[in-house]
């Protein structure tokens, strides 16, 4: 069967024309209420990529979500962060009804305002599905009232301050959120040593000799896309549990490597980069002298 193309939704007013809501009190952000929302059973299945950023707390939901390859599990009440131009798939029927808000931001809404630059810093747009934010109770009730805050100023008549009170109430909503998720992350440890093990067993994997020459130096995002992560998960949840990124880590394990075979080899340093995935011994030499503050020739010599 033909999988059919995700439905690309440009504008908050065509988002709310097909969920069969009110046009927006304003053209660049919504706030809207799911129970307002009408599911058609005939468009349920198909995905969608929305050219604006969502936020969403959704709790009592029966159907099922998919943001990428995998499926949000909605067992709680959680908070989710959808970037702009990622694929959004919903599984429901006519009768589901579930709770929470949906808050909806056009990219435009940011021009000249600080957060412009500052929203595509925020990690949590980027996380794999099942890193969704899991919110106790009194952290869902700190947000719960940011967002009454926003939607009181949503509907009041637009002026000049309308766009500023909005934008302040946000980035503390998103300052807040980034504060749960490092929660999240430091209170799920368990999680973050298993993936830690699994990194590490996919670099000695990718640092086999058999793997280098074939594809080269392995990357953050081919590692990230191996454990089924994204780039910023990983780097974060590596960083927390051991005080290094992931590019870190792959750099560390490099010039291990490298300095194994300085000190047990009559390798050139120009065959040592190669057979470690460097194109040019150049960087190899760089990344090496900036990580031990010695050349490689200076270290072999060392061992002389």
């Amino acid at each position: 069967m033909k999988t059919s193309q995700p439905l690309r939704i440009e504008t908050i007013s065509a988002f709310h024309t097909l969920m069969g809501l009110p046009r927006p009190a304003h053209p660049l952000i919504s706030l809207v209420n799911f129970a307002d929302l009408c599911y058609q059973p005939e468009g349920a299945h198909r995905s969608r990529v929305h050219a604006f950023y969502s936020i969403a707390l959704k709790r009592n939901f029966e159907g099922k979500l998919k943001y990428g390859q995998q499926q949000y599990d909605f067992d709680e009440g959680i908070l989710l962060f959808i970037a702009p131009g990622q694929v959004l798939a919903i599984e429901a029927d006519a009768r589901l009804h579930h709770t929470g808000w949906l808050l909806l931001i056009h990219p435009d809404f940011f021009w000249n305002t600080a957060l412009a630059g500052k929203i595509s810093r925020y990690e949590f747009f980027s996380y794999a599905v099942h890193e969704a934010l899991h919110l106790s109770e009194r952290e869902e009730n700190t947000l719960v009232d940011l967002i009454g805050h926003i939607g009181r100023e949503y509907h009041a008549p637009i002026d000049e301050f309308s766009q500023a009170v909005i934008i302040a109430q946000l980035e503390l909503l998103l300052t807040y959120a980034d504060r749960f998720y490092r929660r999240q992350f430091i209170t799920r440890k368990q999680t973050s040593h298993q993936l830690l093990n699994r990194f590490e067993r996919r670099l000695d994997e990718a640092l086999l000799p058999e793997t280098l020459s074939e594809t080269g130096l392995p990357t953050v995002q081919a590692l990230a896309d191996a454990l089924a992560v994204s780039p910023q998960y990983l780097s974060t949840s590596l960083k927390l549990l051991t005080g290094q990124t992931a590019q870190q880590h792959i750099h560390a394990r490099l010039i291990d490597k490298a300095k194994e075979q300085l000190s047990t080899t009559d390798l050139t340093v120009s065959e040592i980069a190669f057979a470690l995935g460097f194109e040019h011994a150049q960087s190899f030499s760089q990344l090496f002298r900036q990580k031990t503050r010695l050349s490689p020739l200076q270290f072999r010599h060392t061992f002389n």
